[in-house]
């Protein structure tokens, strides 16, 4: 059965701009109830709605348990305690070389970008579980397929929700709660504005470029169809595709000299 957003409950972390600001905008065009979830408010009253009253805002920074509660809270209010889709969006990344980093950057990119959304799902499942065509939405990265020099602690942490999507999905597919993973290549946001313990001169290479608008787009059409996986951007699939077929020929191309 496809996902139908009409009144449904959904809700996307790290929707005060790029990739969950579209997706939340989205879902609120096609008439769901949205709870959106991000640090500043600011940005959160900017998201275009045909309808505030189907807009729900949580404040707050989801690697903190009660932030997590809260948007159980907010959402499960809804429509009788159901969730129907959960996107985990939010994410910050680091670039520079791994022996010169230290411990706090990695732990600081895995609990956003791992733990928080594990954790914020496990909260939910109950809820999803009521859900009609109940839908888990990761949004993960081309990174998560193959990982590139100077961005391991991103790398380690989208592998990782690469993992435990396939996992998921599998535990929960006899309660009929699907989990779709949407792995992007880079996309112009302001993404990398708020890298982590990262030089500003510091320079990232790119596999394809989308929007965030187009990133939505195939988010949005890989929950309704439900789809376990799609990758976004002909050089992202290049990416992952020659890294599947001929691995050694990628670690050549990549080795840093």
């Amino acid at each position: 059965m496809r996902f139908d957003s009409t009144d449904s409950v959904c809700i996307v972390t790290g929707a005060s701009s790029g990739i969950g600001r579209a997706l939340a905008e989205r879902l609120l065009q096609r008439r769901a109830h949205v709870v959106v979830v991000a640090r500043r408010s600011e940005r959160l009253d900017q998201i275009a709605t045909p309808d505030p009253a189907k807009m729900y805002q949580v404040v707050g920074d989801i690697t903190e348990a009660k932030v997590r509660q809260q948007i159980v809270q907010v959402a499960t209010q809804i429509r009788g305690g159901a969730v129907d889709l959960l996107v985990n969006n939010a994410g910050s990344g680091a670039i520079g070389s791994f022996a010169a980093a230290k411990e706090e950057r990695l732990r600081k990119i895995m609990e956003v970008n791992f733990f928080a959304p594990v954790e914020l799902t496990r909260g939910l499942l109950p809820a999803l579980a009521k859900g009609r065509s109940p839908v888990i939405c990761n949004i993960s990265s081309v990174l998560g397929h193959r990982a590139v020099p100077n961005k391991s602690e991103y790398c380690a942490s989208k592998f990782a929700i690469h993992g435990w999507s396939d996992a998921l999905r599998a535990e929960l597919s006899q309660q009929g709660i699907q989990v779709t993973l949407v792995s992007p290549s880079t996309t112009r946001s302001d993404f990398f504005d708020s890298l982590i313990d990262t030089d500003p001169n510091q320079t990232s290479s790119s596999f394809g470029s989308w929007s965030p608008e187009q990133v939505a787009d195939a988010a949005i059409s890989a929950i309704e169809k439900r789809k376990d996986e799609v990758i976004c951007s002909l050089p992202g699939k290049l990416l992952v595709w020659a890294d599947r077929f001929c691995p050694p020929l990628m670690n050549r191309l990549l080795r840093q000299s």
